[in-house]
């Protein structure tokens, strides 16, 4: 800890970047004796170490520290200014009220003020930048709203794969019920671009299963075979269940999500990186496997011909019947594999590109619009399923092994070396194109009807 005051001594003294009060508060760390006022920003201290320390050595050097502090109050201005509607560099009651309002909390002019007198140092009611610096400069960005809610990860929308690391939703956003209303509109965007994509879909499963060296299955020439096969309608055979399972998967994720995150002791609404990447995993793979049979449902009606199966339920009654239960759990494995790399390398590419627009052109808002938001989530979804798509494919040959007539019966250790022995490391991304081809139309989609949606349940938007 002493550590931690050397680098915040010299810092101020080198630069003069701290207000007085600041610096009583270093000598009161030196000399033990704390006034019960500054208790607040002494137990700030563990967070801005756990958000600066970059090389996770427990300490805080100064490189990090100053870096810590420079993106920090990169970020307080720019919230400063979303904040200030009327530009004249002061924030005052109205302005805050305003601003909470747009994120769904409304508050009396009576509480603004409160707001205001707690960082209001010459008595005028309004926040000019140097309060609201010198206020919030020993706080982690991530108790700032705005900022919560500015760059939440979007996961809400389907961009061509069940994302693993769920959205965050505020204290009022639970209290008033409008999660639930954010979770239909996100599951009725899901259900239309999945609708729309689905022949992309099945397409994909076929390629995964059927395609090899000898059988080079094509895109167009994949499509006429399934229309030859079963007519128009057969391109969208498995999309039932693909639809049902997005409510009750997203429920369970997000109910894990929010116990796991009381397990693991943080009572904040935004989780840091690692806690959001370990959280969002788990609550994955446990909704992943309350809903597994139906990934193997869908994975056996996409390869059905024409006639096989009368629906759904005629599907689990054959596999029940032939295969027993186990069945209903093929590919479980390198399913729960694929879903590390996918949300580590999802939440690292998200973090990475966001920081990234907001270094070098963040300059008057702290929104980055939705266009922004999109394509960092676009880009950093594609990176996970690119890195967890051999899984992905490994777990649909194993689904799909009961339907090769006279087949071999593999576990993934002997598929995956089997593959790479009969059709090359090419062969762990047979249906790679038409799943890629599906990510652009689904995320448009999705956009769209989601905020269809959200008008309609009367969900605020930001």
């Amino acid at each position: 800890m002493f550590h931690i005051h050397l680098c915040i001594y010299v810092y101020i003294s080198a630069t003069c970047f701290y207000s007085c009060p600041c610096i009583l508060l270093i000598r009161f760390l030196n000399t033990g004796h704390i006034p019960q006022m500054f208790l607040p920003s002494l137990l700030s201290l563990q967070k801005i170490v756990k958000a600066g320390d970059k090389d996770l050595d427990g300490q805080l050097d100064f490189e990090e520290f100053v870096h810590y502090l420079r993106d920090h109050e990169k970020k307080l201005r720019l919230v400063f200014k979303s904040l200030d509607k009327k530009n004249d560099g002061r924030i005052d009651s109205q302005e805050i009220m305003q601003s909470l309002r747009d994120l769904g909390v409304n508050i009396t002019e009576e509480q603004a003020e409160k707001i205001l007198k707690s960082m209001d140092k010459n008595g005028t009611m309004t926040i000019d930048w140097n309060e609201w610096r010198d206020y919030h400069l020993l706080h982690p960005a991530d108790n700032i709203p705005e900022i919560i809610l500015y760059w939440k990860h979007s996961t809400i929308l389907d961009v061509g794969e069940s994302l693993m690391v769920p959205d965050e939703f505020t204290a009022e956003e639970k209290k008033t019920g409008m999660w639930w209303r954010h979770l239909v509109a996100g599951g009725g965007a899901g259900a239309v671009s999945r609708t729309c994509t689905a022949p992309l879909d099945r397409l994909k499963v076929l390629m995964q299963v059927h395609a090899s060296k000898s059988n080079s299955m094509r895109i167009a020439g994949g499509f006429v075979q399934m229309i030859r096969e079963g007519g128009v309608r057969s391109l969208w055979r498995g999309n039932g269940i693909n639809v049902i399972k997005i409510a009750p998967e997203s429920a369970i994720k997000f109910m894990a999500y929010e116990q796991i995150k009381r397990v693991i002791g943080s009572n904040q609404e935004t989780l840091g990186i690692t806690e959001r990447l370990v959280a969002g995993s788990l609550a994955g793979a446990i909704a992943q496997s309350s809903i597994y049979p139906m990934e193997v449902l869908k994975t056996r009606l996409a390869l059905g011909k024409t006639g096989q199966y009368s629906g759904i339920l005629d599907c689990a009654r054959h596999i029940f019947q032939k295969e027993g239960v186990a069945a209903f759990y093929k590919g479980y494995i390198p399913n729960m594999l694929g879903i590390i790399p996918y949300a580590g390398i999802d939440l690292a590419v998200y973090e990475t590109l966001k920081n990234s627009w907001l270094q070098r052109f963040a300059t008057d808002s702290a929104d980055p619009g939705v266009f922004v938001l999109l394509a960092c989530g676009t880009t950093s979804s594609t990176c996970g399923q690119l890195a967890s798509y051999p899984l992905a494919l490994i777990r649909t040959r194993m689904q799909a092994q009961a339907t090769l007539e006279g087949g071999p019966q593999m576990n993934m250790t002997s598929l995956f070396r089997h593959i790479i022995r009969t059709e090359g490391a090419m062969g762990l991304y047979r249906g790679l194109a038409p799943n890629f081809m599906k990510v652009i139309p689904s995320v448009s989609i999705s956009y769209v009807v989601y905020e269809y949606l959200k008008i309609t349940l009367g969900v605020q938007s930001k």
